[in-house]
């Protein structure tokens, strides 16, 4: 059912434009009511149900909540209506399993705007109660009394024909009169009953507790007595609704209606310190067993809380068990079992893309085409994060455009808005809303977090606040609290008007409360564990950027990061911004790192000239300009442009550095692939643990054809990594390792190939993915059939677009001894082509060497090898061309 958006209507002269207030779905919310009513009508009509069993737990209450926005309210409204009949029920709304049910909806608005008090509820319920269309004595009795008692000279009848509550018709006061007519002459009492309400409740009373059969009609409400022999206050007002169950319960089963209570915008009846208006909410819905209660609002009901036990009458999990439970969210809200296994608090979640793009297409027509275009309409979903308030004050937005004369574009509704901010706001304490703005600095966030973030010397703001629905919980993140996408990124980038808005030195100090915040929660972790060290470094590497703070704590943590070479992505690419928007330290910082974890996804092309624009710019300090600079030198070295890298880690090596010792490392390399292995093992040999010296002497050794040797050094190597913690280290020792015997056993390289690809998961290394790819594809060389040609047209594919020049010599050489074990001399020659044409600058040129050793060819005459062989060109040969004929023995005595 769609009404009429006044607002709309009156916002604009084009009286060809059709404003519907468009309502979405909810579909999962109508199966929680009909499941819930479902449940209720067969707990009512069982033989032991009491409406007199004040001790029994309650499950008649249903709570929905949610941001100011999401659409409760709206919600409510259509339950109403599609309660009272089926004709306004929405479409999509399937038909219940309850149609003969007799249900009585109505509708509360508890807003502040609204004016609603206690004694209008009360009202409220028995005007709809009128429809039964006969008089409630013993209510009826008892609300005289109080009514005379707090409003002399005001005669109800009149107080109900001109108030709000005139829309409920006029059956109440003539229904009332009757059940004071029929009391009074059952106690045969004289006179008019107007004038001798209390000579009738006295006489009542009196009756009741002599048992006499005049009154047996109304013998059966025991605690009748008792509420009319006290002070007709407020108080005894809360307990009257007792009478109204009673009432209801003394209906026939055929006639028996269900009372449907829907309680609307519920936070304005109090705060968590005063309880007043709630405690006599609370004791109507426990009072009233047999009717539901449907109630919407920003927060959860805390009613199950034992701990608020003195401020309400009825608290804890044994009284409400269904508001004991986890909030049901919203993914999980269709299911109706959620109600059925007692779950009564549901979050209201936000509209799906496609709730978003519906309701934008309904709420302005014409001629029944959207007026909205399309493309709009996408920039307002993608905008609205699936809040509905959003996509109302974007359509409100639209049309202003259009008042001015003006075609609405795409860009005009990428807009943020500050009623956002006030709809947020306008509940929360002063102490909430500070913690709120503190908070939305924080991709996520715990209690501590937030204290301190906030800079207040206590919690209870925090605690409330994070209880509110636009607070989400991820119990299984780090940091177990986020804010709603939409309110915190408008908190962050609009001016919210309200009276303690934030100025700039506001947010700039909120921000290095928060970096100072992170920087305290890693630096004294007693474990320091690398997600705790991922989540401080992207929160802490953007609050820096943005806010243009000193690297601090970020300096450490950055190199723990680097430590480990796992390389999980920190932040977005900057891909588009360029040297000159690099401006502070913590921009130089963001770069080089997104650089470092980038570079397993992209080319080193691209890698080396993100790093060369950081080293250019001189704003990281000196230990950290040197972690840039090598990881340039890496980069350089893997495109083959072996003097850039020698000058940049020969640099790093001078400078003494906590990466001097992997820049020696990186000479040792650039040693080796000049083919100068004296020089390259020796270095080796001096490197240490720091240096991965292990890996090192195992790089010198195979390239000899010293595989066993190499699987030795390569094994300690990985042990050293996991006794130091190194799980992209030990991962790396573990492909060569798994490389190497793939020349010499390939049934044992199987097994380590599994151990490297264990230890590979969760890392994000490249290059080392792409040794096991070519340890696999050796494994298998030798074998008949295209099987390893089209791996290797794969594989060079993958390596062409990581950039990484040494994987392509090690394929085309991997290719070399494959086709040398079948003894196939046109497709060697074909392979070392290629491997000249990669060699061609000098590196890896002992690669040409070592094809010719495995073919048992001679090397060319017009080109003179530089190579410096440990032991000499021969020896390397003979090993060389055995691990050739070991393959094809094997092969040929393979069953």
């Amino acid at each position: 059912m769609a009404g009429r958006d006044l607002r709309t209507l009156f916002s604009t002269n084009d009286r060809s434009l059709d404003a519907s207030e468009a309502f979405t779905n909810r579909q999962a919310q109508w199966d929680l009511v009909a499941a819930m009513l479902t449940e209720h009508l067969q707990t009512t009509a069982a033989p032991g149900f009491d409406v007199a069993d004040f001790e029994a737990p309650r499950d008649n209450v249903l709570v929905f909540h949610g941001v100011g926005g999401i659409g409760k309210s709206t919600l409510s409204r259509k339950l109403e209506a599609a309660l009272t009949t089926a004709e306004h029920r929405p479409a999509q709304w399937g038909a219940p399993s309850w149609t003969s049910a007799r249900l009585l909806p109505v509708r509360i608005d508890l807003a502040q705007s609204a004016g609603t008090n206690f004694e209008q509820v009360i009202l409220t319920l028995r005007l709809a109660l009128a429809e039964l269309g006969q008089p409630l004595p013993a209510f009826d009795v008892a609300l005289r009394r109080y009514w005379e008692h707090n409003h002399p000279g005001e005669p109800l009848e009149e107080y109900l024909r001109r108030g709000a509550l005139a829309r409920f018709g006029r059956a109440m006061p003539q229904q009332m009169q009757s059940a004071l007519s029929d009391v009074a002459q059952a106690l045969l009492l004289p006179g008019t009953v107007g004038s001798a309400i209390g000579q009738v409740t006295g006489s009542l009373v009196q009756a009741l507790r002599e048992r006499r059969q005049t009154v047996r009609a109304l013998a059966g409400c025991a605690r009748l007595a008792d509420l009319l022999e006290a002070d007709p206050d407020i108080d005894a007002l809360s307990f009257y609704p007792h009478l109204l169950a009673w009432e209801i319960a003394q209906i026939p089963v055929a006639k028996h209606p269900t009372l449907v209570v829907l309680l609307d915008t519920f936070e304005d009846v109090g705060d968590r310190t005063h309880r007043d208006f709630e405690r006599l909410l609370q004791r109507v819905v426990w009072l009233m067993p047999n009717a539901v209660f449907l109630i919407t609002g920003r927060s959860r009901l805390q009613w199950a809380d034992p701990g608020l036990h003195g401020q309400l009458d009825f608290t804890g999990p044994t009284a409400w068990p269904g508001l004991a439970a986890d909030r049901v969210p919203a993914a999980r809200a269709a299911s109706p079992a959620a109600v059925g296994g007692g779950r009564r608090q549901v979050l209201i979640g936000d509209f799906s893309a496609e709730d978003c793009e519906d309701y934008l297409a309904r709420r302005l027509s014409r001629d029944d085409q959207p007026l909205i275009p399309p493309a709009i309409r996408q920039v307002i979903t993608a905008r609205s994060h699936g809040l509905p308030l959003y996509l109302d004050l974007a359509v409100m937005r639209y049309l202003e455009i259009r008042r001015a004369g003006q075609t609405p574009a795409p860009g005009d509704l990428d807009h943020d808005f500050p009623a956002l901010i006030a709809r947020t706001l306008s509940d929360l304490t002063p102490d909430e809303r500070h913690v709120l703005r503190s908070v939305a600095l924080l991709d996520a966030f715990d209690l501590r977090l937030a204290v301190h973030a906030a800079g207040l010397p206590h919690e209870a703001p925090v605690i409330r606040l994070i209880e509110r629905p636009f607070v989400r919980e991820d119990t299984f993140g780090l940091w177990p609290y986020n804010l709603h996408a939409l309110i915190r990124s408008t908190l962050r980038s609009t001016d919210d008007h309200t009276d303690d808005r934030w100025s700039p030195n506001d947010w700039a100090r909120a921000a290095a409360r928060a970096f100072a915040a992170l920087g305290e929660q890693w630096t004294t972790s007693p474990t320091r564990n690398r997600a705790l060290l991922i989540g401080c470094l992207r929160q802490g590497l953007r609050l820096a950027r943005e806010a243009h703070l000193e690297l601090g704590w970020l300096a450490e943590a950055a190199w723990s990061y680097v430590s480990d070479s796992i390389w999980e992505p920190l932040a977005p690419p900057t891909d588009d911004r360029n040297a000159a928007a690099l401006e502070t330290p913590a921009d130089a910082l963001v770069e080089t790192l997104s650089a470092l974890a980038r570079r397993q996804h992209e080319h080193r092309e691209r890698t080396a000239a993100r790093l060369t624009a950081v080293t250019d710019t001189g704003l990281l300090p000196a230990e950290l300009q040197q972690m840039a600079v090598y990881y340039l030198a890496k980069a350089q070295r893997d495109l083959g442009r072996s003097e850039d890298s020698r000058r940049g880690m020969q640099l790093v090596a001078d400078g003494g550095g906590r990466l001097a010792p992997a820049a020696r490392r990186g000479l040792a390399h650039l040693a080796r692939l000049a083919g100068d292995f004296p020089t390259a093992l020796a270095t080796a040999r001096t490197l240490g643990w720091a240096g991965r010296h292990h890996r090192v002497e195992g790089d010198v050794w195979w390239p000899h054809g010293e595989m066993n040797r190499a699987a030795d050094v390569y094994e300690a190597a990985r042990t050293e990594a996991e006794q130091h913690g190194i799980a992209g280290e030990r991962a790396t020792s573990q492909a060569q390792r798994a490389f190497v015997l793939a020349f010499t056993d390939p049934d044992q390289a199987e097994d380590e190939l599994e151990l490297a690809h264990q230890l590979l998961s969760g890392l994000t290394l490249r290059a080392t993915t792409l040794t096991t790819h070519t340890a696999e594809l050796i494994r298998t060389a030798g074998t008949p059939g295209p099987a390893v040609e089209d791996r290797a047209s794969v594989l060079r594919a993958d390596i062409q677009t990581a950039g990484v020049t040494a994987a392509q010599t090690t394929l085309e050489l991997a290719l070399c001894f494959h086709h040398a074990v079948h003894d196939d001399e046109a497709a060697v020659r074909a392979a070392i082509s290629r491997l000249h044409n990669l060699t061609e600058e000098g590196d890896y040129a002992y690669y040409v060497d070592i094809a010719h050793f495995m073919a048992d060819l001679p090397l060319s005459a017009d080109r003179a090898s530089q190579t410096q062989w440990l032991d000499g060109e021969g020896s390397t040969r003979q090993r060389w061309r055995a691990l050739v004929t070991g393959r094809r023995t094997r092969l040929s005595t393979a069953p």
